[in-house]
Formats: structure tokens, C-alpha cells, sequence
């Protein structure tokens, strides 16, 4: 049965999911909150799956455990002192982020790390909502649970899974909950947010084949586990490719898809067409003045710009475990390359999202963005979660069946 992305009749729930994501756009946290896909998506068979070495039981155990996050003093110190021993090359006179993330910038984001961020609040922060794990196909699979604020007359909050990417991990959605689980006219959602094998605290896949359909399955599974037949779901970047192959598996199950990235997979000549004809005549091809503004030159801003920003896909896809030697040992390592990926993808006119640097007095003063990037380096270094990133990148980007149309 296929899955049609449709925007026709909205219903509340729908709505407020409308308002919070394009609340998301505008500040910057999100790409935008629009949902502009009418095409007709082939559904995918479910399959199965096993990615642990041991060898896989007659039944699964389907217990779901809470689950906190902790740290130690050993960890906080070691963190400390890594960065104390931090060598930056120096950039080229006047050189700016043209290269990558500035050692002279990176550098003050260091002294701030060191002597102002606190990962033991952060922690707590983390833990502010419950937390739990379960084993999935081997996996034991983290993710957030959370429930609505308030009472609801008569009805449960509409489950809804938010899906994270990469650089991402489940708390980037922190921000947004209150928003979500607050009784709003007596609606309010019931979030679940999980880490994707590989990141955060869910299990790194131990056997080569896991890529996005496996996530999607995995995920489903979650939700069955939690009572839910129907749902919704949000997904950005790699969330955004989990969330529609889950839609494509049970179609019937979904009852809202909004996605802030959309992958193009098939190119038609009407498109082709289009774009060479848009740049001299736009209004014939239905292109706006700000249509034009944002595509041409065309060579220049998309596929130019595309090879000069996905050099790290590239290597992740091919060759992950030789990046993540350096990074997994390395926290500023880790930073600088999370922290360019942060700053090249925000918005230009949002760039105060980042942080606030003052040059003349060489202080950094932390922005929200600038804390969750630390926030995740900080627990990405201490759980050692770059290098099993490579299952997922490496398996999706080497075939073509993660986005089936």
C-alpha cells in the first residue's frame, strides 16, 4: 500500500505539530517548518533483523528499563585534562572559517569549555526527563519517554517520535517539550525521543548491514513495545530518511509525517527542464523572484556548494574508522569538527544562535547553540561515540534503498 504525504485537512494535532517545528525554523534550531511533498512513496516489507555478536535467543526479552545518565569525577578530569593539552595549528593570515573551524576562534571555545562548562549540570540537565532502554534485535535501544503535563479530558496525548540526525542526539528536541506536552485546548503530545543505534547511549550495531532501514524497524518495534498502533513522527537529517522508511514499512500506523530535510532520489526531465529555463524565464516555470534568488547560479550554489560541504560524508561513508581513531581520542578534535558543521549549516543572519564572541576583550559568552554543541561533544567523548557511527553512514550512503520512491 503506498504512503501519500498529504498537508489537505490538518487536523489539531497536526497543527500544533505545524506551530512548534516552524517555531523551530524561525529560531534557527530547524530548517522550516513547511511540509511541500505530494508525491506517492512505495511501500517497504519489514524484514528482520540481528546485530549482536551473541547469538540471538528464541525469545527477546521486550522489558523496558529506566535508564540515568552518569558521570564521574575520572571522566571530568581526563575531559580537563585533554583539553589543558590541546595543540591548534595557527590559521592562515586572514583566512577566517574558509578552510574549516578557526584555531583562533576554537581556541576562546576551548577556555570556555575548560573553566566554564559544567558537564556534571549538564548531566542533570539530561536527566531531566525519564529515560529508558530496551533490546531490540540485540540492541539495547535508548530513548526519552515523556508524558503530558496536565490532565486530558477523557483521551491520552498523541504519541509522537522525534528523530534526530547527525551531528544530533535526543536532546536537541529538549528545548521543544514543554512546548509539545503542555495541554494546549486540550491537546498535548506524548514524546518519544530515541538515540539511534550508534549514538548517545543506545547500542552500536556489532555485525556490518545495519543502515536506515534497520533503524526504521528497530523503531517500530519501540513503539509496538509501547502500546502504540498509531503515531506520529518528526525526523531531521537521518531522521528524516528513518522517519519515511518507517512510514513506507506501516503506512497505516503513521498518521503525520513532517520532515525537515527531503531527500531528492529521482530527478525527472520536467525538473531538468525547469532549471535550465528558470534562470531566463521563471515566471514560465513558476518560479518566483526569490525562487531564482535562492538557486542560481545554479552550478555555483548547489552543486559547488555541495562538494565543498559534504567532504565529511565523504570520509564517513568510507573510510569512518580511520577519522574516528583521532576523534574518539580527541575532544578539541571532535569539537572543531562538530562545531564547523554547526556554524557552515546556520543560518548567516542567526549566527548569534552560535555564540557571542567579544574579539577586543577574547571572551566567549555562551549561546544555546554553543552549549549544545559542548553539551554533545562533552558525551559523545566521554561514551567514545564517533567511531560507530560507521555502520549507519557507511551502509546508507553505499546503497540506494534507504529512500525507495
Amino acid at each position: 500500500m503506498p504512503f501519500r504525504h498529504a498537508t489537505s485537512s490538518l487536523s489539531r494535532s497536526r497543527l500544533k505539530l505545524l506551530q512548534v517545528f516552524t517555531a523551530a525554523g524561525r529560531s534557527g534550531a530547524g530548517h522550516t517548518g513547511r511540509v511541500g511533498c505530494y508525491r506517492t512513496v512505495s511501500s517497504i516489507p519489514l524484514g528482520d533483523g540481528w546485530w549482536s555478536r551473541e547469538t540471538r535467543p528464541a525469545s527477546e526479552d521486550s522489558r523496558i528499563h529506566p535508564f540515568r545518565i552518569e558521570t564521574s569525577d575520572t571522566e571530568i578530569q581526563d575531559l580537563h585534562a585533554r583539553l589543558d593539552r590541546a595543540r591548534l595549528s595557527p590559521p592562515l593570515e586572514n583566512s577566517g572559517f574558509h578552510y574549516g573551524f578557526s584555531s583562533s576562534y576554537l581556541q576562546k571555545v576551548i577556555s570556555y569549555w575548560r573553566h566554564n562548562f559544567d558537564w556534571q549540570k549538564q548531566v542533570n540537565v539530561l536527566n531531566r526527563y525519564p529515560h529508558f532502554k530496551t533490546n531490540i534485535e540485540g540492541l539495547n535501544v535508548h530513548f526519552v519517554h515523556c508524558k503530558p503535563t496536565g490532565s486530558l479530558s477523557g483521551q491520552s496525548g498523541k504519541p509522537l517520535m522525534l528523530l534526530h540526525g547527525w551531528p544530533g542526539s535526543f536532546s536537541e528536541f529538549y528545548w521543544m517539550l514543554p512546548l509539545l506536552l503542555a495541554n494546549q485546548d486540550d491537546l498535548a503530545f506524548e514524546v518519544i525521543c530515541p538515540s539511534i543505534p550508534g549514538y548517545g547511549y543506545s547500542d552500536a550495531p556489532e555485525c556490518e548491514g545495519f543502515d536506515t532501514l534497520a533503524a526504521a524497524r528497530i523503531f517500530l518495534k519501540l513503539m509496538e513495545r509501547l502500546g502504540f498502533s498509531k503515531f506520529y513522527l518528526q525526523g531531521g537529517d537521518w531522521g528524516s530518511i528513518i522517519a519515511t522508511n518507517m512510514a513506507q514499512m506501516k503506512p497505516d500506523s503513521v498518521k503525520g509525517l513532517h520532515l525537515n530535510m527531503f531527500p531528492v532520489t529521482n530527478v525527472n526531465p520536467v525538473i531538468l527542464v525547469s532549471l535550465l529555463l528558470g534562470s531566463r524565464f521563471p515566471s514560465l516555470v513558476g518560479f518566483s523572484q526569490k525562487d531564482v534568488k535562492l538557486l542560481y547560479p545554479y552550478m555555483q550554489k548547489n552543486i559547488f556548494s555541495m562538494l565543498k560541504e559534504t567532504g565529511y560524508l565523504h570520509i564517513q561513508a568510507t573510510k569512518p574508522d580511520t577519522a574516528g581513531c583521532g576523534l574518539n581520542d580527541s575532544p578539541v578534535g571532535l569539537a572543531a569538527y562538530i562545531l564547523e558543521k554547526y556554524s557552515g549549516w546556520t543560518d548567516s543572519q542567526n549566527v548569534t544562535c552560535l555564540m557571542y564572541l567579544d574579539m577586543c576583550a577574547g571572551t566567549v559568552t555562551a549561546g544555546h547553540m554553543l552549549m549544545q554543541v559542548l553539551q554533545l561533544t562533552s558525551n559523545s567523548f566521554i561514551i567514545g561515540r564517533f567511531l560507530v557511527l560507521r555502520s549507519l553512514q557507511s551502509r546508507s550512503c553505499n546503497t540506494a534503498v534507504t529512500l525507495r520512491c
